[in-house]
């Protein structure tokens, strides 16, 4: 049993969301592969990693998909580590990848796609929730041994980051999307006291570079930008 008093036994990881991306399909791209950063995205980046400058951090990873290995790179170089790459960290499988997704546009106004929204519980349309947690607590607890005593950063995606974070807060899985706090390049930081997370910790390094209506727990804006991305 760990010492809650021990300062080496403290170790924090941070779960980060990757910047803005180049969409302009508007389409959910999901686990698609050739979805990169935009510039907004790269200076969101940018900033985030001059936030953890100071920070000891010694294990960073990220999920495989550019946008995510992009937002990971400045953190990597200006603490002079190794990028990794973890899968479990990847965005969570949809039904709608591909496609024009919003409310009274897009895939939602075809019937042949209702069928894949009768359950928001499990959800029906995606990746189960448990399954998110499972990987993403993996995720977590291996970071967690690779930075003992100091700090990690895993980049990943919203909704993988809002589950694992409504999980080890005890709260239902299922939600309303708009209500997500995990804006583009945030920090959901998990602190361990040996292998027992005690603290969770929410902080938006770049949420000037932000369009407002994207920021966590907006209202959607009729006819503005879109994000099909987490």
């Amino acid at each position: 049993m760990s010492d809650l008093n021990d300062v080496d036994d403290v170790t924090v990881v941070h779960l980060m969301r990757h910047g803005e991306v180049h969409n302009p399909d508007g389409v959910l791209y999901g686990r698609r592969p050739g979805y990169h950063l935009s510039e907004l995205g790269r200076r969101m980046a940018d900033r985030v990693a001059e936030h953890l400058a100071d920070r000891d951090i010694t294990h960073v990873v990220a999920s495989p998909l550019e946008r995510a290995q992009e937002t990971a790179a400045p953190v990597a170089q200006s603490h002079g580590l190794t990028l990794g790459t973890d899968a479990r960290l990847i965005e969570a499988a949809n039904i709608f990848e591909g496609k024009a997704f919003g409310v009274g546009d897009g895939a939602l106004r075809k019937p042949a796609n209702w069928k894949h929204l009768t359950n928001p519980f499990r959800p029906s349309w995606g990746e189960p929730y448990i399954d998110q947690v499972t990987r993403m607590m993996g995720a977590l607890d291996d970071a967690r041994d690779a930075a003992r005593g100091h700090e990690a950063v895993c980049v990943s995606h919203q909704l993988p980051i809002w589950i694992v974070r409504s999980f080890v807060e005890r709260r239902r899985l299922w939600h309303d999307p708009r209500r997500r706090q995990c804006t583009l390049a945030s920090l959901t930081s998990f602190t361990y006291h040996g292998d027992k997370i005690v603290a969770v910790a929410y902080s938006e390094p770049a949420r000037d570079l932000v369009p407002a209506h994207l920021l966590a727990g907006a209202k959607p804006v009729k006819g503005g930008a879109k994000a099909f991305g987490a």
